[in-house]
Formats: structure tokens, sequence, C-alpha cells
């Protein structure tokens, strides 16, 4: 890995970061207050008014702890689609665009091979991923205690957070195999984000339930299951090892892939 190189990726892509974790803070610190015990008839009520359209964003069963309804209200959508739009975004400007603009060219020509510079971006990619998780998580800890001190079920909530990155961390693999394989910024975003996308509209459509609930068989998103991973389910603390091996995966073949194929420089 170059560190100039590491360097140079977060220094062109902090601004994003900081986007993206005002967003999120916005929606975290406000769902938090919202939060209410004696409100969960009332919330079960709306959804029982709305059952297909609150399952589809994934906002049914609030609950009556701290920890649910946050997996509900922010787990269900927010801190899905958010990420996601980051990783998209930064996986097309570490390697499609720099190679679709010629600037690629420059990085190989110092002495560092093809397999140092993918692992550097690689590496500037995730750890801006697990920054933004982190921040969601800490600040997510930080509400919990100022607005409802001692509510929180801290564990279960890492837990939540620790699959939520792993899930981050193979569609993150997605992004970066894409952006590796195409030499066009714009192909790179359509087949790195939208892949994604199309897994988060099977999984909304999934929720709907009846015959459209066989899309999850084939959905990357039923590997993150929050309520589960909340009640500390085995089926669902299964799915996380599946996440991580697939984001290794993902990010070993982006960078088997754009050490090995031809370049247009």
């Amino acid at each position: 890995m170059r560190l100039s190189l590491f360097r140079e990726g977060h220094r062109s892509s902090w601004k994003l970061l900081v986007i993206f974790a005002a967003v999120l803070s916005l929606y975290i610190s406000m769902i938090t207050t919202m939060f209410d015990p004696e409100m969960g008839n009332i919330l079960q009520q709306l959804s029982d008014s709305m059952p297909q359209l609150m399952a589809m964003v994934g906002m049914q069963n609030p609950g009556t702890t701290l920890v649910s309804f946050l997996s509900t209200y922010l787990y269900g959508m927010l801190l899905l689609a958010f990420p996601l739009v980051y990783e998209a975004i930064t996986a097309n400007r570490l390697v499609a665009r720099q190679v679709e603009r010629g600037s690629m060219a420059y990085l190989l020509a110092a002495p560092s091979s093809r397999t140092q510079v993918a692992l550097t971006q690689a590496s500037v990619l995730l750890t801006g991923t697990a920054l933004l998780i982190g921040y969601c998580t800490g600040l997510g800890v930080l509400c919990a205690h100022l607005f409802f001190p001692g509510e929180l079920d801290v564990s279960a909530f890492l837990l939540l957070n620790a699959g939520l990155f792993l899930l981050h961390f193979a569609i993150s693999g997605i992004c970066f195999f894409a952006s590796c394989l195409c030499n066009e910024g714009r192909t790179a975003s359509l087949l790195g984000a939208g892949v994604p996308v199309l897994f988060l509209l099977m999984q909304m459509l999934s929720n709907m339930g009846g015959k459209l609930e066989n899309l999850k068989y084939a959905n990357l998103f039923t590997l993150f299951d929050p309520a589960g991973l909340i009640a500390g389910e085995s089926s669902a603390l299964w799915g996380l090892p599946v996440l991580a091996a697939l984001g290794a995966l993902l990010y070993g073949l982006g960078v088997w892939v754009f050490s090995r194929r031809d370049l247009p420089l």
C-alpha cells in the first residue's frame, strides 16, 4: 500500500464523507428524540393502517425498546441507502474516473505495481466506509445517552452496527469491483450502484410479502437481519461471516481484475 496515495485518496474524498455524516447526523438525532415507549401502540396502529407501505421501507413492528425503535426507523432504510450512495461515488472516483481521465497513468508511472495501487484505493474506500458507520454508531450511543439515559441496550446496538458495517463491506466491494472492471465512470456507476440498488428494491418488494417474498432468497440485504441481531438469533449471526466473505471476495476480485486487464492509458 502506498501511504502517499492513501492520504491523497482521503484528501479528495473527505468532503463527501463529511456531507453524508452531516445528513445522517440529522436523521439519527431527530429519530432518537422521537422515541417514546408509550407511543408504541400508536406507531403500531400507523403501521397496521398502511402495512404494505411500512413493510416496504422496513418500518413495520417498531417495538417498545429504544434499540428496536432505532433498528426499525434507521436500519430499515436510511442506514442502508445513504452509505450505499457514498460508497458508489467514492469507488467510482478512486479508480474508474481516474482511468477515464488519464490520471491513473501518473499513478502507475510511480514505482508501484498495479496491485499496490488497487490495494491502496480499496483501503481508502474501506476506511471511509468504516469511519461513516463508526461515526453513526458513536452518535447513536451518544444521543441515546443524552436523551434516554440507560434505555439503550449497548451490546445489542453494537452488534447491530457490526452487522451494518459487514453489509456495507460487501456493498462497497461490489462498487469497487465495478470501478476496477470498467474504463468509464458512467459504466462503473451504472454497475456499481445499480446492482446494490437493485438488491435494495428487491428487499423492499420482498418485505411486502406474498409471492414477492421469495425475492429475499436472491438478495444480499437478506443477510442483514436487524431484528434477529438484536434478539441474538443464530440465523442472523450466521449472515455476518457470509457478508464478510463476500466483501473480501469482491475486493480481492477488484484488485485481481485491475492488475491484469488492459487499461486505455
